[in-house]
C-alpha cells in the first residue's frame, strides 16, 4: 500500500472528529427521550416528532451536498455544517418548551445533513484506490465512537445532571471539529457548481419529506384511514415520478444522469438502504423494552446498547485485509452474521439476562463493521471521481430513508403484535381457567380482587409485548437473509468481471 503523508492523515483525523460529533449528538438522543418526555409535559407522540423532524430536516438536505460542494468548496461547507449543527445543539439544551427544541431539530438536521456524505466524499477523493479499505476502515474505527459513546453518555448525563447537557456538552467537540476544519482542508471542489436545479430539488425534496411523514406516522394515524398519510402517499410518489422525467430531461439536473448508469453504484446505494435499516433498529427497540419491560435505568441501557458499537470496532481488526482479499465475500459475510444476530434476538423472552442483550447487540455490531467498508469500496470503484460528491450524498439519502423507513416498519409490527397477542392473552387467562391463575391466587387472593385483576393485567401486557418485540426482530432477521445473495451482482472495475 501507498504511504500516507502527514496531511492526509489530519484530513482522517478532522473527518473522523466530524462524524463521532455527529454520531454522539444523534445516538445520544434515543436514550433521553423518556426524560424528555417528563420534562416537557409531552405526549408519545408529540415526542416522537422531535426524531421525526429531525430525520425529516436531515433527509431533505441531503441531496444538497454535492452542489453545495461544488459551490463552497469542502472548508467552507464542512465548517458551516460543524457550526451550525453545534450552536444548534447547544440551543437544544437551553429550549424552554416543545415547539421552540422542535424548530432547533430541524435546524439541526438541516447542518449535519452534508457531515457524513462530505467525510466520505473527501476520503474517497484524498486517497487512491488502493488506499481505500485501509482509510475508510480508519474512518469506521472513528465513526462507531458515536454509536459507543453516544448511548452511554446520553444515559449518564441524563442520570446524573439532566437531559440538557446531553445537547449542552457537545460544545467542546464541535469547537474542536471547527478549528481542525478551518485548519486542514482547503475550498477543494469550490468553482465547480453547475446551475443549481432548484426544481429537481423542490421535487426530491417534497418527495423525501413527504415519504419521510408518512411512514414515522402511519401507524399513529392508521395509515391509509387517515387524510394526513394519504396526502402524503399521493405527495411521494407525485414528486418522486416528476423528479425522475425531470432529471432524465433536464440540461443540468440536480444529480448528473451518469451516476444512475453505473451499475455498481446502484447496487451499492441499494444495500446502503439495506445497512440503514438495520443500522439503527435494535437502538430503538431495545431502550424501551429494556426499560419498561426490565426496569432497567437509563445508564445501564445505554451501557449494553453500546456494545453494538464495541462489535463494529472489533470488526474493523479484520475488514481491510478481508476486503482486499474478496470484498464481496467481507460483504456477504456481514450481512449473515447481522442475520444471525437479530435471529438470536427473537429467541430472547421476557426473563432475558444483561449478557443476552450485550453478547446480541454485540454479534450484530461485528456484522455492521464487516459491512461498510467493503459496500463504500464495491459501490466506488467504479464510479467517476467527479461524481463522487453527488453519489455520497445519494448513498447518505438512501441509508437515512433505509433507518427511517424500516424503524417505522418494525413499529408497524411491534404494535400490532403486541395488540392481536394481548387480546389472545387475554382471552385465555381468565377467571374460568384456574389453573393459569392458581400461581397469582397463592399471592394475591381470590380472583375477584382488585391486585390480582391489575396484577394479571399488567403481566399480560408485559408478556403480549415481548411478543411484539420479538416479531419485529424476526423482520430484523428477513431483511438481510434477503439481501445477502445479491452481493455477487458487483463487478470488477477492469474487466466488467463479477468482482472478487
Amino acid at each position: 500500500m501507498e504511504s500516507i503523508t502527514a496531511r492526509q492523515w489530519l484530513i482522517l483525523l478532522t473527518v473522523q472528529i466530524t462524524t463521532i460529533q455527529f454520531g454522539i449528538t444523534i445516538t445520544s438522543v434515543a436514550v433521553i427521550l423518556p426524560q424528555m418526555r417528563g420534562a416537557l409535559a409531552a405526549t408519545q407522540d408529540q415526542i416522537a416528532w422531535l426524531l421525526t423532524f429531525n430525520m425529516v430536516a436531515t433527509a431533505v438536505a441531503t441531496p444538497l451536498t454535492g452542489w453545495l460542494a461544488a459551490k463552497l468548496g469542502w472548508r467552507r461547507l464542512m465548517l458551516s455544517s460543524v457550526v451550525g449543527f453545534t450552536a444548534s445543539s447547544v440551543l437544544c439544551g437551553l429550549a424552554d418548551s416543545l415547539e421552540a427544541l422542535l424548530v432547533l431539530r430541524v435546524i439541526q438536521g438541516a447542518f449535519g445533513a452534508p457531515i457524513f456524505p462530505m467525510g466520505q466524499a473527501i476520503l474517497l477523493a484524498s486517497f487512491s484506490r488502493a488506499q481505500h479499505p485501509f482509510i475508510l476502515m480508519m474512518w469506521g474505527v472513528g465513526g462507531v465512537l458515536g454509536p459507543i459513546l453516544g448511548p452511554s453518555f446520553g444515559g449518564l448525563i441524563a442520570e446524573a445532571l439532566d437531559w440538557r447537557w446531553t445537547f449542552i456538552l457537545i460544545l467542546p467537540l464541535g469547537v474542536a471539529s471547527g478549528m481542525l476544519v478551518m485548519l486542514v482542508l482547503s475550498d477543494q471542489e469550490k468553482g465547480r457548481a453547475r446551475p443549481f436545479d432548484s426544481l429537481g430539488f423542490l421535487f426530491i425534496a417534497v418527495a423525501v419529506g413527504a415519504a419521510q411523514l408518512m411512514f414515522d406516522r402511519g401507524q399513529r394515524n392508521d395509515w391509509l384511514e387517515s387524510i394526513e398519510i394519504v396526502i402524503e402517499f399521493v405527495l411521494c410518489v407525485t414528486f418522486l415520478y416528476l423528479f425522475v422525467v425531470h432529471t432524465l430531461t433536464a440540461r443540468t439536473p440536480l444529480f448528473d444522469p451518469a451516476t444512475f448508469g453505473d451499475r455498481n453504484f446502484m447496487l451499492g446505494v441499494t444495500f446502503a438502504f439495506v445497512l440503514g435499516m438495520l443500522q439503527y433498529t435494535p437502538m430503538v427497540l431495545f431502550p424501551p423494552l429494556l426499560q419498561d419491560l426490565r426496569g432497567y435505568p437509563d445508564s445501564y441501557v445505554g451501557f449494553l446498547i453500546a456494545m453494538r458499537g464495541i462489535g463494529n470496532f472489533l470488526g474493523f481488526f479484520v475488514v481491510t485485509q478481508f476486503t482486499r482479499y474478496n470484498a464481496r465475500l467481507c460483504l456477504f459475510t456481514g450481512v449473515v452474521i447481522q442475520a444471525l444476530a437479530a435471529l438470536w434476538m427473537a429467541t430472547l423472552d421476557i426473563n432475558m439476562t444483561p449478557d443476552h442483550v450485550l453478547w446480541t447487540n454485540l454479534l450484530h455490531g461485528i456484522g455492521n463493521g464487516l459491512s461498510y467498508t467493503p459496500l463504500a469500496v464495491l459501490a466506488f470503484s467504479t464510479l467517476p471521481a467527479a461524481l463522487v460528491t453527488q453519489g455520497s450524498a445519494l448513498f447518505s439519502l438512501l441509508r437515512n430513508l433505509g433507518s427511517s423507513i424500516f424503524i417505522s416498519l418494525t413499529l408497524v409490527v411491534f404494535v400490532r403484535s403486541t395488540a392481536a397477542a394481548n387480546s389472545d392473552l387475554a382471552s385465555v387467562v381468565t377467571v374460568f381457567n384456574p389453573h393459569l391463575l392458581a400461581a397469582w391466587t397463592a399471592t394475591f387472593g381470590n380472583p375477584d380482587q382488585a391486585m390480582l385483576q391489575l396484577r394479571v393485567g399488567a403481566e399480560v401486557g408485559r408478556q403480549a409485548a415481548m411478543i411484539g418485540y420479538i416479531n419485529a426482530f424476526y423482520l430484523l432477521t428477513l431483511v438481510p437473509a434477503l439481501a445477502a445473495p445479491l452481493v455477487f451482482l458487483f463487478v470488477t472495475r477492469k474487466t466488467g468481471r463479477v468482482a472478487r
